[in-house]
């Protein structure tokens, strides 16, 4: 804590805190006998996630690089490199200054992905054993593909949803309940889950279509209407009061570019926004990418320009898209 900065006054009363500290565990046969707690953190606390934070900060210092060649989050490491042997000798580096500070790398839970991998590339090995290859993987709850595609991330939300919505079902196909109501506490209960991280997904149609298609199935369930019915899609919509998921993604996609571009210029998001990668493009249709494909509504309707700094206007142009989903709402 010291040579991170923090006051001399802080030190000491956490110091206070963890000095003669003792515990006791519960479970379903009784309670133990009260012990002293020599390592480790205080489970439960809001200050440990801090601490930890801090200790992970000093204990990387000399092996960690700037982003995204590292990126932490609390225990959760991942090491990027442009070929196999940088990422095996990063690995091997990473290992050597964890460990001789009593903390110990799980070859179990160590896993790595090529992107655009060619043939023959070979394997990483840490410490002479073989690391789990995969093709995809979850970080801070989004998943990450080789390929690059977002499709298992765009099936996992639509899952999530469905999560959310059969969590509240007693309310949302309650009849007595109106579906003002109903609506509302789908925007504010079960939406979330799905439109998380879409803010930086390059959606295609047909991924958005797949969003739109399970969001009005759960909002004909609530409604006690089927496909049947012959009921647009506008009027379900309208009746709940629940906009065009589409307006509500770029208007998530507006906020979250706002917040990156009126950031410093070294900071990770708007350096990997405007980042330049080397080498060919492979034959084919280029993959959806950037600001070009990422913002091409937003762009064409001439709302991202070289103003948007400004945050007053941010929220303006962000309001359009809010103005349009009540029309949609309403109609």
């Amino acid at each position: 804590m010291r040579k991170s900065g923090v006051a001399e006054k802080y030190v000491r009363v956490v110091q206070d805190m963890y000095e003669r500290s003792r515990t006791v565990v519960r479970c379903a046969v009784g309670q133990t006998e009260d012990f002293k707690v020599e390592v480790g953190l205080h489970q439960g606390s809001a200050l440990s996630p801090f601490l930890f934070a801090i200790v992970m900060d000093q204990l990387s210092e000399e092996v960690r690089q700037e982003s995204p060649w590292t990126m932490m989050f609390a225990d959760d490491i991942v090491i990027c490199s442009e070929s196999r042997e940088q990422v095996e000798e990063n690995l091997e580096r990473w290992r050597f200054a964890l460990e001789r500070r009593g903390m110990k790398v799980s070859g179990s839970k160590t896993e790595y992905m090529c992107v655009n991998e060619r043939e023959g590339s070979g394997t990483v090995r840490l410490q002479g054993e073989e690391v789990k290859k995969v093709q995809e993987f979850k970080y801070l709850g989004s998943t990450v593909q080789s390929n690059g595609e977002c499709g298992k991330e765009i099936k996992k939300r639509v899952q999530a949803d469905w999560n959310g919505w059969r969590k509240v079902w007693g309310v949302l196909c309650e009849r007595k309940i109106s579906a003002r109501i109903k609506g509302k506490v789908y925007r504010t209960v079960v939406r979330p889950a799905m439109l998380y991280g879409l803010e930086t997904v390059s959606l295609r149609k047909r991924q958005e279509s797949e969003l739109e298609v399970a969001e009005l199935k759960m909002l004909r369930f609530s409604l006690g209407v089927t496909r049947l019915d012959r009921i647009r899609n506008e009027y379900i919509r309208g009746t709940a009061h629940v906009g065009r998921l589409g307006d509500k993604v770029r208007e998530a996609r507006l906020r979250w570019f706002g917040h990156v571009q009126r950031r410093e210029s070294e900071y990770i998001g708007r350096r990997m926004l405007d980042m330049e990668l080397p080498g060919r493009r492979q034959r084919g249709r280029p993959k959806r990418r950037r600001m070009r494909d990422r913002f091409p509504e937003e762009q064409t309707q001439g709302l991202i320009t070289a103003d948007l700094f400004a945050l007053p206007l941010m929220r303006r142009r962000r309001g359009d898209f809010q103005r349009r989903e009540a029309v949609n709402s309403a109609l």
